[in-house]
């Protein structure tokens, strides 16, 4: 894994970081790399109250608020941005905002490594808006000084566009604590995380890839110009 001077993480939504990144996540942390995780809201709209239902659609914000604290907290990531914008509405927001708010962050942390979705290829509306002000963000930097971003793509058949990854981080000796940032998302997870995690001990071969292998897509300056 690359030495990196800092490492930005931007997404909409608790628990995106859970599956795709949250192991190099710790890792860099490990490294001594500061990570800032910058979340854009509390995934207050999220479809699930758990299993069995805990949380009700009153307190379900405080309570994604107390999971995202909790997995920070395993990953240990100690900057945590709660950026205040509001559950399935990222794609309504004006593009300038949005822009000005992730150049903010990049001019504050200055990092080498910015992760955040594949605008186009993440599936949810957040998620493709959040990935498109990255994008814009770092168009307006120039070329030899940009950031590297690794985005995560996870539609269906995205590879027959996109092509593999380019990057594939093995995250096998962080599973054990990727589970673990897993379940601090219980308001959302608690319906599939048991079956997953069972998978996993029992060596389904499934389960073992999504929780040790973490794949990344490289933009490159021209790509970055082409958007």
């Amino acid at each position: 894994m690359k030495q990196e001077k800092h490492v930005l993480v931007i997404f909409p939504h608790p628990d995106d970081e859970a599956f795709g990144v949250s192991g190099s996540i710790s890792s860099y942390i490990d490294a001594g790399i500061p990570v800032t995780y910058a979340c854009l809201t509390l995934g207050e709209m999220g479809r699930n109250l758990g299993n069995p239902p805990f949380a009700t659609r009153e307190s379900l914000p405080e309570i994604r608020r107390k999971e995202l604290e909790e997995a920070a907290k395993v990953m240990g990531i100690t900057d945590l941005r709660m950026m205040g914008l509001r559950d399935k509405t990222i794609e309504f927001e004006q593009p300038e905002k949005m822009k000005q708010m992730v150049l903010d962050l990049l001019a504050e942390l200055q990092p080498s490594l910015v992760i955040s979705f594949y605008p186009g290829y993440a599936v949810h509306p957040d998620h493709d808006a959040t990935g498109e002000a990255v994008v814009a963000a770092l168009n307006e930097l120039d070329p030899t000084t940009r950031p590297v971003f690794y985005a995560v793509a996870f539609s269906n058949n995205h590879e027959n566009d996109i092509g593999p990854a380019d990057i594939i981080h093995d995250v096998s000796n962080y599973a054990t604590r990727k589970l673990d940032t897993l379940r601090a998302h219980a308001s959302q997870l608690a319906w599939t995380l048991p079956s997953m995690e069972k998978a996993y001990h029992e060596g389904v071969p499934e389960a073992v890839e999504r929780l040790t292998k973490e794949r990344f897509w490289t933009y490159y300056s021209s790509d970055l110009e082409r958007n």
